[in-house]
């Protein structure tokens, strides 16, 4: 554990001390160096648990998404050399010092064994967030964006505060290795109904569950690159995994709670999906996807079997590399053109045909095809929820039949088409922008070698 955050918390002072002409390629390296050898975390002697240290532990269900988590580090850093190069040197210092505080936060999140611990690093993380929203995103609707974050998180995560508190109190120990073994204290009383609610709605909030998502399409748009990255890759994911651990610990299938969910998972995942084809900002559309991905994720954490939490872990894990990646290529376009509107960036396949390459490629992994994860991740909550009932097909058929519409939508409007006339002359994309595309999809695709690794199932 400690051979990843210490090099982690290393990674500060290289960003405060290194000459500016060094600058991005110390931390980049520095962190690409990290990521590299967070990669042991993957391999099968952490299965199926291991302890780090007292507090902390590694199973199947945390590995892949600290893997994740550790990637996208170098990943943030390179989309946002671009943005940041007018800007005086220590704001370039305290941005990058930023990104690499959410790290460690996020580390120890995604591996608490302890829920007051888990509590507070799941919290830790909105701080380095906001800056990032408030100070360094594009327009001025950023500070509201802000507040709706801040208000979101806070309010559904406090009742969450009460119930640790109060499961410290009736059992003695808040170590999820112990709750697991007592018996469930969260019974059919109102009191344990109430409990099991305040435990789920905080990571409901942080998914999103739709109905509890209006912040996080603000949250996107106005956030600068790698907030972006950040919030899609790796918060959201938060949320997932606070539920595949909370869901285990309310006992069977969480006191009926999991209908209201689970129905407004798979109304949502319809919904956002429709709302993605009425939508003109870019950025926008992808944010709602990443709402109906989610809305996968949660219906199959709730249901709480096998198949259900090994499709909800690979969907996880193939959207964070999938979203972050169109969030970058929407940026690419975004700082050619400096609009985010679909109907004014259209047809640049001409103008950046390597461009068009790489949306293609993360349209298709978006839109589920074969034989990437996301299909299989996929198909695997498809099977499960309709093993639970047979008639969410009608609606994950529906959702998913609408994914790849807009996906298809937002590929021809981005890439066909006649070129605006007031678009003669962009610069070229470079090298940076396609080794940042490389290392997403590089992932993407030797997963799909052996999907196993990010399945939650010992190999």
């Amino acid at each position: 554990m400690l051979k990843i955050i210490l090099p982690t918390i290393m990674l500060l002072p290289t960003a405060l001390l290194s000459p500016q002409k060094f600058l991005w390629t110390n931390t980049t390296t520095h962190s690409i160096l990290i990521a590299t050898l967070s990669l042991q975390w993957l391999l099968p002697s952490y299965f199926p648990h291991k302890n780090l240290t007292q507090w902390t532990g590694i199973d199947q269900i945390s590995s892949p998404l600290l893997v994740l988590c550790c990637w996208l580090l170098p990943l943030m850093i390179l989309a946002s050399q671009n943005h940041l190069q007018h800007e005086p040197t220590t704001r370039k210092r305290i941005f990058i010092s930023t990104l690499i505080t959410i790290q460690p936060l996020l580390i120890l999140a995604f591996s608490a064994t302890e829920l007051m611990m888990f509590y507070i690093s799941f919290e830790a993380t909105l701080i380095p967030t906001l800056i990032l929203i408030t100070r360094w995103g594009n327009q001025p609707e950023r500070l509201s964006a802000g507040i709706y974050l801040l208000f979101y998180t806070l309010i559904s995560s406090l009742p969450l505060l009460v119930v640790i508190l109060h499961l410290h109190a009736q059992i003695g120990t808040l170590h999820l290795m112990m709750l697991g073994l007592t018996p469930p204290t969260l019974n059919n009383s109102w009191t344990g109904l109430l409990s099991s609610l305040a435990l789920l709605t905080a990571f409901m909030v942080k998914a999103p569950l739709y109905g509890l998502h209006l912040w996080l399409p603000k949250a996107h748009v106005e956030a600068p690159i790698a907030g972006s990255m950040l919030l899609a890759a790796l918060l959201l994911k938060l949320g997932g995994y606070g539920i595949m651990r909370i869901t285990l610990l309310t006992g069977p299938l969480s006191n009926h709670l999991h209908y209201p969910f689970l129905t407004l998972a798979l109304w949502g995942a319809l919904m956002t999906s429709s709302i993605c084809l009425r939508q003109t900002d870019l950025k926008s559309l992808i944010a709602y996807s990443s709402v109906s991905h989610m809305g996968l994720v949660i219906a199959a954490s709730m249901i709480q079997t096998h198949w259900a939490f090994s499709g909800a872990m690979i969907l996880m894990i193939s959207h964070g590399l999938t979203s972050s990646m169109l969030f970058c290529l929407a940026n690419t376009n975004y700082e050619r053109t400096h609009t985010r509107i679909l109907l004014l960036t259209r047809g640049l396949q001409p103008i950046l045909p390597l461009m068009a390459t790489w949306w293609l490629l993360a349209n298709l992994s978006n839109m589920a095809l074969p034989p990437t994860t996301n299909l299989m991740a996929e198909l695997t909550i498809m099977i499960a929820l309709f093993n639970w009932s047979s008639l969410t097909i009608i609606l994950t058929g529906a959702a998913t039949l609408l994914t790849a519409t807009y996906t298809l939508f937002m590929l021809l409007t981005t890439q066909r088409g006649t070129l605006p006339t007031y678009m003669t002359s962009l610069q070229n994309s470079n090298t940076r922008e396609h080794l940042l595309m490389t290392l997403h999809i590089i992932p993407m695709l030797l997963l799909i070698l052996k999907p196993s690794l990010i399945s939650g199932i010992p190999s």
